[in-house]
């Protein structure tokens, strides 16, 4: 599937505790179920998700005062791109004291993309919730990513907002410790919603805003256009060999990394905005 501008009639759907919310044209509709997960897991292995979205439309309750939203997953796998931003490429170079900045070279350029296991859906949070950075690391930052719904058969169903949290000081201090740096609980965050169809086009925006208490710390933007890989060539590679029979998440890398001197702190306030999917915050905590 090919990058879409995003035009027409987007239709998104939210997770909450007693069901899913679907929002189309600015208005919102309550799905009431007793295993929201499993609303989730539908449109993932739906032929025609919108189909089954616009369906829970029609039928919905108006949306009720209160709701929390957690993130849009169920049995989904989460996985993620790496060094496919130039930018990436550079600070994963900068951050390396072993000897392996040669490698973040060579995988930008490669035919094979890098690709790892970010999360089981338990180590996943929502909008709102904790995301965390590791006891033992020094040196951590939030990775603001374009998540890719893929269906269980690799078609790209939707999208939403990704928190890649990465240990840094891990990382850097040999890339075999990369399932440390990356994969350990609270380590990811989607949300708020799910939106349906086409990813955005290459002309949207991504931004990052880290606040702690009133001042902000750290901030920076890209967009879409700058990432080095096609979603379906990313897609390709996942699916090689490989088997999702709920579907999967896959974040496609970060555009935005903070300088060298920044470390995030508990406390912080992590905001993530991409143009036509809303802004996904989080606070962070440690251990």
């Amino acid at each position: 599937m090919e990058r879409s501008s995003g035009t027409g009639t987007a239709i998104g759907v939210r997770r909450v505790g007693d069901g899913v919310v679907v929002d189309r044209d600015e208005v919102c509709r309550h799905v009431r179920h007793m295993d929201p997960s499993a609303l989730i897991d539908r449109l993932f292995v739906a032929d025609d998700p919108v189909a089954v979205a616009t369906d829970w439309f029609d039928g919905g309750d108006d949306e009720p005062d209160g709701l929390v939203t957690h993130a849009p997953i169920g049995q989904q796998e989460v996985w993620a791109a790496g060094v496919t931003y130039r930018r990436s490429r550079n600070a994963r170079k900068a951050e390396s004291t072993s000897g392996a900045d040669r490698f973040y070279d060579a995988v930008y350029e490669a035919h094979r993309p890098e690709l790892f296991f970010k999360a089981t859906p338990h180590r996943v949070v929502g909008p709102g919730d904790g995301v965390r950075i590791r006891t033992d690391s020094t040196w951590d930052v939030p990775e603001p990513e374009l998540a890719l719904a893929l269906s269980r058969d690799g078609r790209i169903i939707g999208s939403t907002i990704g928190n890649d949290m990465s240990s840094r000081s891990i990382e850097g201090e040999n890339p075999l410790y990369l399932p440390q740096a990356k994969l350990y609980d609270a380590c990811a965050a989607l949300g708020p919603r799910l939106v349906l169809g086409a990813p955005p086009g290459a002309e949207a925006g991504i931004a990052l805003e880290i606040r702690r208490g009133d001042a902000v710390v750290s901030a920076g933007t890209t967009s879409l256009a700058q990432i080095h890989r096609s979603f379906d060539e990313l897609v390709g590679h996942l699916f090689h060999d490989n088997s999702f029979p709920s579907g999967a998440y896959l974040m496609t890398g970060t555009g935005i990394v903070p300088d060298d001197g920044f470390t995030l702190e508990p406390g912080d306030e992590v905001a993530i905005t991409i143009d036509g999917l809303g802004t996904l915050v989080n606070h962070v905590v440690r251990g």
